[in-house]
């Protein structure tokens, strides 16, 4: 586990403008990873026997119809 003051990216000492990061590189290299779903919950499969799971594709605004 990193320590406070380091880069969670790459380690190197953190700086205050970029905090928690060690440069805008490291900051944006974290941003894509978000962006990109490269952070994921490890989860189990979809139950699709549920009726409370939401149906892929349709949204609340078609239902009333």
């Amino acid at each position: 586990m990193a320590k406070k003051d380091t880069c969670p990216i790459c380690g190197k000492p953190a700086i205050a403008a970029q905090a928690p990061f060690c440069s805008r590189g490291c900051r944006d290299r974290d941003l894509l990873q978000w962006l990109g779903e490269g952070y994921r919950i490890p989860a189990g499969p979809a139950d699709p026997e549920d009726p409370s799971a939401p149906t892929p594709g349709l949204d609340s605004a078609n239902d009333a119809d």
